[in-house]
């Protein structure tokens, strides 16, 4: 039933978007993307709406998306699956101001086809003043910066973070309610989340990855109307910015992730999860060189009764770097650019020691990406990139060894 309506309304705003002219519903929420620099303004808490948008004349309701295709040819301990097409993400971006100050915008995305279908983000915004501002909905938890503003066409790499994905649930969102706010002070912002809302299940230690894994979560789709905890999970964020440095933000998220009461009785104790984040952006003046970088640390309880596969702490993060060489007219393209890229990454999902030996847990990954972009004009993108990774198993055994280049378009709509 779900899928029917979902791919009923796709094709409603299929047919609906060819009449629409670039508009804006509100200047100060929907701009487009003509340069990074024009970005100075905003946050990462401003992305979900830093999008380009459609809208037509006094129509009530602005309409945007962005899609992902890939090639990719990786192989692992030399065996490789050969040459794999992958239509990684469509998304529809749907907004509406409903009055002066109550806005709402919600975020629809197609997965691998049409394999997962999320609604991301749907939630209404109400200003009661600048540093006072209402959520709810389905909301996306502000932990690190990557998961609120994680838009291909943004990045310049085929796939997206290991730490943002798999250490953290990537675009991990749920149904609750919060409070946002910003301050500007010439070339200072400052900004801050706090929100209360649906939470993890016991399978982050209980799931077929076998380890302590948070994004194994997300395949409850019940969380968004039942939480077996009965408790909210918190998340929140403190960020600052400067336009002549860079923007600079903490998070916390935490909450208890098991059910310990059936009926009234007390059937286990409460288990907690705690996570912290910091993260980090920044743009060099005169070689105009942008830097990007998060991480996160985990600490959980976890019961007595299970082995040190299943972790107590993890940590992880990257960080981007990216270089333009060229920016000219190219092709035609009058604000064409090419760039070169890296990317750093490591993720721990055991931090500690073996008890029996005092021995380094292994249960863990780095890898280095390099790539090369070259963007038309500022919301499309064409990244060729190489991945080279080393992943070690529980016993810290020698590495499995994984590399192989990728192609991919990405663009906003």
């Amino acid at each position: 039933m779900h899928k029917k309506y979902y791919v009923t309304l796709l094709i409603s705003v299929s047919l609906f978007v060819p009449a629409l002219v670039h508009a804006q519903i509100d200047s100060t929420l929907f701009r487009r993307a003509e340069n990074r620099d024009s970005l100075n303004n905003t946050m990462n808490m401003d992305a979900i709406y830093n999008r380009p948008m459609l809208s037509a004349g006094k129509l009530p309701i602005s309409v945007g998306g962005y899609m992902e295709a890939n090639w990719q040819h990786i192989g692992q301990d030399g065996v490789s699956q050969g040459n794999q097409f992958q239509f990684r993400r469509f998304t529809i971006f749907m907004a509406s101001t409903i009055s002066k100050r109550i806005k709402f915008m919600s975020e629809l995305e197609f997965e691998n086809g049409t394999k997962e279908i999320n609604i991301e983000f749907a939630a209404l915004d109400m200003e009661f003043h600048p540093l006072l501002n209402l959520r709810g909905g389905i909301i996306l938890s502000p932990i690190g910066a990557f998961n609120q503003n994680h838009d291909g066409p943004k990045w310049e790499f085929t796939d997206r973070p290991i730490s943002a994905t798999q250490l953290l649930p990537s675009t991990w969102s749920n149904a609750g309610f919060g409070l946002y706010g910003k301050h500007y002070d010439d070339d200072w912002m400052f900004g801050y989340e706090a929100y209360v809302s649906g939470g993890f299940d016991q399978s982050i230690i209980n799931n077929e990855q076998g380890k302590t894994y948070l994004a194994a979560t997300k395949s409850n789709t019940d969380r968004f109307e039942l939480s077996l905890t009965g408790q909210p999970l918190f998340s929140g964020k403190l960020a600052a910015r400067n336009n002549r440095i860079g923007e600079i933000g903490i998070s916390y998220m935490g909450g208890i992730y098991n059910r310990y009461v059936d009926n009234g009785n007390v059937i286990d104790e409460k288990r907690t999860l705690s996570v912290y984040a910091v993260d980090f952006n920044t743009k060099i003046p005169h070689i105009k060189t942008f830097i990007t970088g998060e991480w996160a640390w985990i600490k959980l309880m976890v019961p007595e009764s299970y082995t040190q596969q299943y972790g107590e702490r993890q940590q992880g993060g990257f960080v981007d770097i990216v270089q333009p060489v060229l920016q000219r007219k190219i092709l035609g393209w009058p604000k064409a650019s090419l760039s070169l890229a890296c990317r750093l990454e490591y993720v721990d999902w055991n931090v500690g020691k073996l008890r029996e030996t005092g021995d380094n847990i292994g249960e863990d990954l780095w890898s280095v990406v390099g790539g090369l972009s070259f963007r038309p004009n500022s919301e499309t993108v064409l990244r060729l990139n190489y991945r080279h990774q080393r992943s070690r198993d529980f016993f810290a055994n020698p590495p499995v060894l994984l590399g192989g280049f990728s192609f991919g378009i990405s663009t906003y709509f």
